[in-house]
């Protein structure tokens, strides 16, 4: 910077003037100091200055572009079908496992920090003679190692089984593709004995009850399901909703099966070491229902307890569209409005071999971050489809027994949800506020990115709980989230049961719980780990309670905005169980940061100018004086 003396007046010695300055309309700064006043005027102009505070405004503010990040997460990998989540190289950003759009090859997208934020490689695609259905990442062989299981049509509801051995490594071993078995239908991914290794649940090809159990590479061993032979039970459903969750609150996830004619709970015996009928727990379909959804299990209500939803249509056409919530035995009707002023939605009916919409799914995640779940369905009206988001509220009116219900948010995600078939929630910042993946309908069938970015900063808790299996070939990783080196223990598990309490800013006791990974078929596209919102109580967790196969351990006083990653290990020894703890700065404390850092430069920068311009006169009179 230049500056230039238009004027000066020197002070006499007995005068003092403290420090001011002023600027003129002609963008000249006039200075008063001890030694004299000054007319200054140069590049550093006003309109320079207010250049900078309108830099330093938006870098507060946090401005950034809301909506369309497409091509900031996948590149130009659009033309792709998210099948599954999963962390397959075990750095903790979970992966995306995608089926191309021809269906007939696979691919897994890496998670990472920078962009894309879902990377692609040649290494990380395997080719198949037939249409591939579905994928179900998980540890199949006990050597702590994530392993791909496929499925692929081979007839009517009949699919053949096939598993690509993971190896440790970011590649794809797709030389050993080997059929295992036929089922019908899709499987469920759970833990049959409890010994950390991924079975399968499902109807065989027969279409008997099925439990696949696997221990190493070899062909699982099927236990067909131990049922009372004085009872008739009916055929299970397909497409089914099946879940492994617990239901009864004893740590140990239990068996929920879809069958034609409604639901059955099946409780984990932990002393015969099986699943057991409770014909309490068992129940049928809405009477008025014509149609008949996924299943979806969320604490709705922030009581601690699992609720269980169930999208229905009660015609044909969908034109009636509801949700269900099974309370206390009954299914009590939410009753949320899909009327956008005078246009009525509904649900999209069943369309049988059309890829997402084979089924009525609900996709759940807590999009507002004030800690009740909210959902991703997807409407239709004329034949127009578009997913909305449906907001989980206070319910005031009509509200049959239930103290929430849901109301569509028509602007949220608009125009960016025109045209799609599905949506479902993704962290692609890792900052613990949910995104959306949207696949788009015919014709360009592709995959889209919305960024959600919060108006306010809320804070929230993220829980991975992985099988604990200690991976003895390649025990050490590079841990992105802990900036070290960090021992593998295992791949994601289905089953375990995540829990919060903590004390709200009103004083008032708040409990949630969810489930790890409860269900595996059909699209339902669960992320690999438990993301609970907050809200804007920054208060510390009180308890944070994980159960896994019958057990269970808390830890107390828990930072907000932690990322934890549960090891399970020893399976019966809860108490030496470990967790790592990974904290990320609220939004609020970095912009206040970046405010500050922004407010000391530019405080900085004007001393350094007076102090060049007192250090300019300075040398000026001693020259003077010498000469």
């Amino acid at each position: 910077m230049k500056l230039q003396d238009f004027q000066c007046s020197k002070c006499s010695h007995p005068a003092h003037i403290p420090f001011s300055v002023e600027w003129s309309d002609d963008d000249c700064i006039a200075l008063a100091t001890e030694k004299g006043a000054y007319i200054t005027g140069g590049g550093w102009t006003r309109r320079s200055l207010i250049i900078m505070q309108v830099i330093i405004i938006m870098m507060l503010l946090g401005i950034a572009e809301c909506g369309n990040m497409t091509s900031a997460v996948f590149g130009d990998r659009t033309h792709v079908f998210p099948a599954a989540f999963g962390d397959f190289n075990s750095d903790e950003y979970p992966d995306l496992f995608v089926i191309d759009k021809n269906r007939k090859s696979i691919e897994i997208l890496l998670g990472a920090d920078v962009e894309p934020f879902l990377r692609a490689s040649k290494n990380l695609r395997c080719e198949f003679d037939l249409t591939v259905t579905s994928i179900v990442p998980g540890d199949f062989d006990g050597d702590a190692l994530m392993d791909v299981l496929v499925t692929l049509h081979e007839g009517e509801k009949l699919s053949s089984v096939f598993i690509l051995w993971g190896n440790g490594g970011e590649t794809l071993d797709c030389s050993q593709k080997k059929e295992l078995f036929k089922l019908t239908g899709q499987p469920l991914a759970m833990d049959y004995n409890q010994d950390m290794i991924i079975d399968l649940f499902g109807s065989s090809a027969e279409n008997t009850r099925m439990f696949w159990v696997f221990k190493n590479k070899s062909t699982p061993t099927g236990i067909p399901m131990l049922m009372d032979q004085n009872r008739l039970y009916p055929e299970l459903r397909i497409p089914h909703s099946h879940a492994f969750l617990d239901m009864n609150g004893d740590s140990a996830a239990d068996l929920v099966v879809t069958t034609k004619d409604g639901f059955e709970v099946w409780v984990w015996n932990k002393e015969h070491g099986n699943f057991e009928f409770d014909p309490k727990t068992n129940k049928a379909f809405p009477p008025d229902a014509a149609h008949v959804g996924q299943s979806l299990f969320l604490d709705i209500e922030l009581k601690g307890n699992m609720n269980h939803l169930l999208p229905v249509c009660k015609n044909k056409d969908c034109s009636q569209s509801t949700i269900y919530v099974n309370s206390s035995g009954k299914w009590l009707d939410l009753k949320p409005t899909f009327f956008q002023e005078t246009v009525l939605w509904g649900f999209v009916p069943p369309h049988p071999h059309e890829m997402f919409l084979e089924a009525i799914t609900l996709h759940g995640g807590d999009f507002n971050m004030d800690g009740y779940p909210d959902l991703l369905a997807t409407l239709q009206h004329n034949n127009i489809r578009k997913t909305f988001l449906l907001e989980n509220v206070e319910c005031k009116t009509s509200c049959n027994e239930f103290s929430r219900t849901f109301v569509v948010n028509w602007q949220a995600l608009d125009p960016y949800n025109n045209n799609t078939i599905m949506g479902v929630f993704y962290d692609f910042m890792q900052d613990g506020i949910l995104d959306i993946i949207f696949v788009h309908d015919k014709p360009d069938r592709r995959v889209s990115a919305f960024k959600n970015n919060l108006d306010y900063d809320a804070n929230f808790v993220k829980v991975m709980v992985i099988t604990g299996i200690k991976d003895k070939k390649q025990p050490v990783i590079p841990g992105p989230l802990g900036g070290r080196k960090n021992r593998t223990y295992g791949t994601n598990l289905p089953g375990p049961q995540i829990s919060y309490e903590t004390t709200t800013t009103e004083g008032n006791c708040r409990a949630a719980v969810a489930a790890q990974l409860p269900q595996s078929a059909y699209f339902c596209l669960h992320l690999p780990y438990t993301l609970f919102g907050l809200g804007r109580t920054p208060n510390f967790i009180d308890n944070l309670i994980v159960g896994v196969s019958g057990e269970k351990r808390t830890w107390p006083q828990i930072i907000p905005n932690s990322q934890m990653v549960v090891i399970p290990r020893p399976k019966n020894h809860p108490e030496k169980w470990t967790a790592r703890l990974f904290v990320t700065p609220s939004k609020l404390i970095v912009q206040s940061f970046i405010a500050l850092l922004a407010t000391c430069l530019f405080i900085s920068l004007i001393i350094a100018v007076l102090y060049w311009k007192e250090r300019r006169e300075d040398n000026y009179e001693r020259f003077h004086f010498l000469h």
